[in-house]
């Protein structure tokens, strides 16, 4: 009894409200995008989560890559074609496009899979340029849109480096939601799993043990990412989901872990 006591206190108080941000409503759909990049090969992919058509270019005299909306895209300033950062004219940044794809934002295919350290670059070199240090000296408008392109950039970036909030973002441009209550709805076996690993770390005061029950919970997590890329590969969106609960409860215990680990410094 008690055991089943602990098993429902675990379903209907333990949240995660470090994910519960990346949750929000689902972006439109049916989009077509197409990638330019620096060497000049380009190539186009169709998918569901944007409403508009991107490509990236190389800006003259450095390697900084843009993201350009090719329909009806306007600069405020002198009215010739902007691209989705800057205008193609007179260079003045321009206000964000309200549901940009955050693959598009960042330079990557709509894949699970990425390559975090290729992720990054792009992310910095957005930085360099959007970072409202640089419009100190501009606009109250370009200030503005500084700050807000700049912010959006941070959002792309945190969502699309962790596996969960990528795994997240990707559901939701197809529309799955994690609907509240979804959790309760896990394998109880599961369940009782999650509750023991996360009664053995709270109850143990042995540091070999936290490390080893990180070392445990890193590994599940690494099978259940190998299984969400197969899945989301396949557009198996009903598995995919299920995989997203296993997922957010032992990203949960890795959190604890290092906070342990932490402290232990």
């Amino acid at each position: 009894m008690a055991c089943l006591n602990r098993l429902r206190f675990l379903i209907t108080f333990q949240r995660f409200e470090h994910v519960n941000n990346f949750i929000s409503k689902p972006r439109s759909r049916n989009f077509v995008s197409h990638s330019r990049f620096a060497s000049g090969r380009s190539f186009t992919f169709h998918n569901k989560g944007m409403n508009d058509a991107c490509h990236y270019k190389a800006a003259e005299g450095n390697c900084r890559r843009f993201c350009s909306v090719t329909a009806n895209r306007l600069c405020w300033k002198c009215g010739s074609s902007a691209e989705l950062f800057f205008c193609s004219s007179c260079k003045v940044i321009q206000p964000p496009i309200d549901n940009t794809n955050y693959f598009c934002i960042l330079n990557c295919e709509q894949k699970f899979s990425l390559d975090i350290q290729k992720l990054q670059r792009t992310f910095i070199e957005l930085q360099r340029s959007l970072h409202p240090d640089n419009f100190s000296q501009k606009s109250s408008k370009e200030q503005e849109f500084s700050e807000t392109q700049s912010a959006l950039v941070n959002k792309a970036y945190r969502t699309l480096q962790k596996p969960l909030s990528r795994a997240i973002y990707m559901l939701e441009l197809q529309g799955v939601l994690l609907e509240d209550g979804t959790d309760a709805t896990a394998d109880p076996c599961f369940l009782r799993e999650v509750m023991e690993v996360n009664e053995s770390l709270a109850e143990t005061q042995n540091q070999d043990e936290v490390d080893a029950i990180g070392q445990s919970v890193r590994g599940k997590l690494k099978d259940l990412i190998d299984q969400m890329n197969s899945s989301l590969n396949k557009g198996d969106l009903l598995t995919a989901k299920g995989l997203l609960v296993r997922m957010k409860y032992f990203t949960n215990i890795e959190e604890k872990v290092k906070k342990r680990i932490t402290e232990r410094w």
